[in-house]
């Protein structure tokens, strides 16, 4: 079953989302956001302004998620105006940034992350990413630019939602199978096998 804004505010109270917003965010001091926090069904976490990756080509290479280059990605800059600091993802490329918020999902609840529509809207698509059952840490977040042009995607602002749904309790979680993304810090993290 889908998990509602009740649900959500009582887990958040026992650490699953930290840091947490009770009210879904629309304006920071004054200034219109790209909305985050607590909705009917659902959590919008912000992209953390820490670290975006952009992959590059690198002649000669090809990227293998069994053995993964980090030269394959390069960081991308923040940058600040008056619309709010923003990283830029250029047109037919893919990124990676990782969430603000640090997660701790219960035994019974696996987390499904979805785009947001004002994203989708500007061509940027978000991979749909599971947090499995006692799966923590900061999620890393995928996007890829669908559009000809360079868009913007705002850090301390709304990326994705979260949608939590509860399960019977499953025989292994990801904290028992020692879930090789498990603990992720505030940072980019590279694929593993």
């Amino acid at each position: 079953m889908i998990k509602n804004d009740i649900w959500i505010r009582a887990m958040a109270a026992q650490g699953m989302i930290q840091p947490f917003e009770p009210t879904l965010v629309r304006r920071v001091a004054e200034q219109p956001v790209i909305s985050f926090g607590l909705s009917s069904y659902g959590y919008d976490i912000r992209l953390s302004p820490k670290e975006f990756r952009i992959f590059r080509h690198v002649p000669g290479t090809v990227v293998d998620p069994k053995n993964f280059n980090p030269a394959n990605l390069e960081s991308a800059p923040l940058h600040e105006d008056a619309n709010g600091a923003f990283f830029i993802l250029p047109a037919h490329s893919y990124g990676l940034g990782v969430a603000l918020e640090r997660l701790q999902v219960p035994e019974n609840v696996t987390v499904l992350c979805i785009g947001k529509s004002s994203y989708a809207r500007a061509g940027i698509i978000a991979n749909l990413t599971p947090a499995e059952a006692g799966w923590r840490g900061h999620l890393t977040l995928e996007f890829s630019n669908s559009s000809s042009a360079d868009c913007r995607i705002y850090a301390n602002e709304g990326v994705v939602q979260l949608l939590f749904f509860e399960g019977e309790p499953c025989d292994v979680s990801y904290e028992t199978r020692r879930g090789k993304y498990q603990d992720q810090p505030e940072a980019v993290t590279l694929a593993r096998v």
